[in-house]
């Protein structure tokens, strides 16, 4: 049975992803003149990772104070998500052969699990609050 914390955590996660979604659309309409895509991705990733950091921080696991500690670790958390993606991705599709689309499902929800267990514990740590 699912907590409250971890139904927050799935919200808060579908709105973090569709807000993230909605940047990256709404910049590159805005930008793609002007900046590359690496540029608009970068700003978009920041902006994106800022709110997921609200969310996580005020709805989710609702901490007090360590505000830059927790930003900061949130980024590393966010680092290390992606490199096991792309780690993951490339044995998945290259190596195992699965589908690239049933491969992405499999990687996300891998993610999604891990990366809540690491800002329980790491980023918004019970000594934290």
């Amino acid at each position: 049975m699912m907590h409250r914390q971890e139904i927050r955590y799935l919200i808060g996660g579908a709105w973090n992803t569709a807000f993230g979604y909605g940047v990256a659309l709404g910049l590159y309409q805005l930008l793609n003149r002007r900046l590359s895509t690496a540029g608009i991705s970068l700003i978009a990733s920041v902006v994106a990772i800022s709110m997921a950091f609200l969310t996580y921080k005020l709805f989710v696991f609702r901490t007090r104070g360590n505000w830059l500690r927790e930003y900061l670790r949130s980024y590393f958390v966010y680092g290390v998500a992606a490199m096991i993606g792309i780690v993951s991705m490339a044995l998945l599709v290259d190596r195992v052969r699965v589908q690239f689309w049933l491969a992405q499902a499999i990687v996300m929800a891998g993610i999604v699990v891990l990366s809540y267990f690491a800002h329980r514990v790491y980023t918004f740590g019970p000594e934290r609050k």
